[in-house]
């Protein structure tokens, strides 16, 4: 029997009868409802950095559960969950007198960030500056401004007219950034996006002074840098948020995913004083939110995991093992099917299919997936790569035998 459930970025044409169903996950692995183990090397989407079945965040939700599960905290409620994971999140913010802003997700946190950056120069009396900007291959999310900020082409046409203001430049050059400003006015621009690592894009490392050149343009123009480490956060590249690596103080950062390692949606914005300050000493109302902000469940789940993560040494963990991971993906670079492999920042990678490969064979990198998921190995095909994002808890055995597994699957792909 056909699915009802619409699954996203899919073709229900093939997916509607043939689904792969999940049951159980455990530590670094997911199991099948036939009981077959899959290393997840993907944290699920980006993810699942404490791994699965964490007694330490299962507990603390339930206790939750037991007490308060829901409630709003639109105007001038609130509940201790959310009050303490708040925090937590500021007094480990690169940001001086952060607040935070909580959502549901990382689409959320993006709408939050794009929609604050306009309001802050409205309150400044610069309400000319509206355009905002984001990288080509970059990705945030799939809501209005995630949308329209699309550096994925895919994920950007066939909807109709989109936000307006919204800029692309180029991905590796930070002058372009400059180049942009001088032809629409540099007091035109509210806002740049940028991921430390661009992820869903690729897996694309930043050039050399990428982050640093761009908080300089930044300052020089007046506009504010956001950092999206709706995937780079959490102990992904070694660090809490990520641009800390790059010695880089942001104005905001979007988060989600491993704040809770997915065990509750939950996401949100880290925002610096100057830029709160309208709204937390001039009586300035942001009038934006969505109904679970705040809630408390995901609370707890936030906090048991953020625990965890700092507790086993696993924020940096993601830094430790980069090497690691980039070596046994390297063991691909041989196939003829791979134009490049690309790791060794943060614990994520990706292995890029050749053009000409994909034209003449488009289902190339499907057979691979498959081939790893025969494997027992889950990852996740891209535009034009295969990306990988195991958990934090992933040992250097397990790594070694990803990389082992995607050499035989490349050979047994190539036909």
């Amino acid at each position: 029997m056909a699915t009802s459930f619409w699954h996203p970025f899919a073709n229900m044409t093939d997916v509607k009868d043939k689904s792969f169903t999940i049951v159980r996950g455990e530590g670094n692995y997911v199991f099948d409802k036939d009981g077959k183990g899959y290393f997840d090397a993907t944290a699920s989407l980006w993810y699942a950095n404490a791994g699965y079945g964490r007694p330490e965040i299962v507990d603390a939700i339930k206790a939750q559960a037991d007490t308060l599960t829901c409630y709003s905290t639109f105007g001038d409620i609130t509940n201790e969950p959310i009050e303490e994971l708040a925090d937590f999140v500021a007094q480990r913010s690169p940001m001086a007198n952060s607040k935070v802003f909580f959502v549901s997700g990382g689409g959320d946190a993006i709408e939050t960030a794009a929609k604050l950056s306009r309001k802050f120069f409205v309150e400044l009396g610069q309400s000319q500056r509206t355009v905002i900007v984001s990288r080509k291959d970059s990705y945030h999310g799939t809501h209005g401004f995630g949308t329209s900020l699309a550096g994925i082409d895919p994920n950007r046409v066939g909807w109709g007219e989109l936000i307006p203001d919204v800029a692309l430049v180029d991905r590796d050059d930070p002058e372009d950034l400059l180049r942009l400003a001088n032809s629409v006015g540099a007091d035109k621009v509210a806002a740049i996006f940028v991921e430390p690592v661009i992820g869903a894009g690729g897996v694309h490392l930043p050039t050399e002074g990428y982050l640093e050149r761009i908080r300089q343009i930044t300052k020089e123009i007046g506009a504010l840098m956001i950092v999206d480490s709706v995937i780079c956060g959490f102990g992904r590249l070694g660090y809490w948020f990520g641009p800390e690596r790059f010695g880089v103080v942001p104005d905001m950062i979007t988060f989600a995913k491993g704040i809770t390692s997915g065990y509750v949606p939950l996401g949100g914005v880290v925002v610096s004083g100057e830029v709160s300050d309208p709204f937390f000493n001039r009586g300035v109302i942001f009038r934006h939110g969505p109904t679970y902000a705040g809630h408390p469940l995901a609370a707890a789940a936030g906090i048991a995991n953020c625990t965890f993560l700092e507790k086993e040494g696993l924020i940096k963990r993601g830094e430790a093992l980069e090497g690691h991971l980039k070596e046994a993906l390297d063991g691909s670079s041989d196939s003829p099917l791979i134009e490049e492999v690309r790791g060794g920042l943060g614990l994520l990678g990706a292995i890029e299919f050749s053009k000409e490969r994909r034209q003449v064979d488009p289902g190339v990198m499907g057979r691979v997936q498959m081939e790893m998921r025969s494997r027992g190995f889950l990852v996740r095909p891209l535009v034009s790569s295969i990306a990988v994002s195991p958990p934090l808890t992933a040992t250097e055995d397990e790594l070694e035998r990803l990389g082992s597994a995607f050499v035989d699957a490349l050979k047994a792909a190539d036909r």
